[in-house]
């Protein structure tokens, strides 16, 4: 039988991953828990496992360079980082070391639950080409025909609109920042133009949201960027 996911707690509260552990078993995901960065590279050799939740505030190489350092080793492997640090610059750099996604200590269980199984979900299904449709929900988005299309019907887009809609369906669920959205789209010049990214978020909620008041798949990640609605 298939666990909810196995999981790789790199923490150095003795105190909190054991109670993380705890938790985590409780719904049926398999467990192995380190104290330190230069713990996970080595557990990683020999027991390979589906996604990594990692304490930024560790002694030793610290979180953020064992993230660097594990992105580098496993490009695919999810990463989610704990940290006490609930300020922009903290989550992006985090996210421009290589993490998937972060939770904000003290957290609660059953979002942090649902963040892990999303990104396991997605770690077991990533084996499409690259230029493969992309498909959340109703809204599909083809790079290789630059259509989009939601439940079936198409919709116009601008050149800019699907570059920037196949980014964020590409890494759904995924929260990515302003900074990475826009050199990714526009260029590496293009860092520090927010507005462009308003502007277009903002049109893009009006050609697929129901209601782009109230949008439910482009998502705002506050302080940070956008994300994608995940799968």
């Amino acid at each position: 039988m298939m666990t909810a996911g196995l999981v790789l707690i790199v923490e150095d509260d003795l105190a909190l991953r054991q109670g993380l552990r705890s938790l985590l078993e409780t719904e049926g995901f398999s467990v192995r828990e380190v104290s330190s960065g230069e713990e996970a590279f080595s557990a990683l050799r020999y027991d390979p496992v589906e996604t990594v939740m990692l304490d930024i505030n560790m002694p030793g190489i610290g979180g953020m360079e064992t993230c660097r350092r594990l992105r580098q080793l496993h490009p695919l492997l999810p990463i989610i980082v704990l940290t006490v640090r609930d300020q922009e610059k903290d989550k992006v750099e985090a996210l421009d070391a290589g993490a998937d996604d972060y939770i904000t200590k003290p957290f609660q269980f059953l979002e942090m639950s649902a963040r892990l199984r999303s990104a396991i979900r997605r770690f077991r299904t990533r084996t499409d080409p690259p230029n493969h449709p992309v498909t959340v929900g109703d809204i599909t988005a083809d790079p290789s025909t630059r259509r989009v299309s939601k439940a079936g019907h198409d919709i116009k887009m601008t050149p800019k609109e699907f570059d920037l809609l196949h980014t964020l369906m590409k890494y759904a669920g995924r929260p990515l920042p302003h900074q990475q959205l826009l050199m990714r789209v526009w260029g590496p010049e293009y860092g520090g133009e927010r507005e462009y990214l308003r502007t277009y978020v903002s049109q893009l909620r009006r050609k697929l949201e129901d209601d782009p008041a109230h949008p439910i798949y482009l998502l705002t990640d506050s302080y940070v960027g956008y994300r994608f609605r995940d799968p």
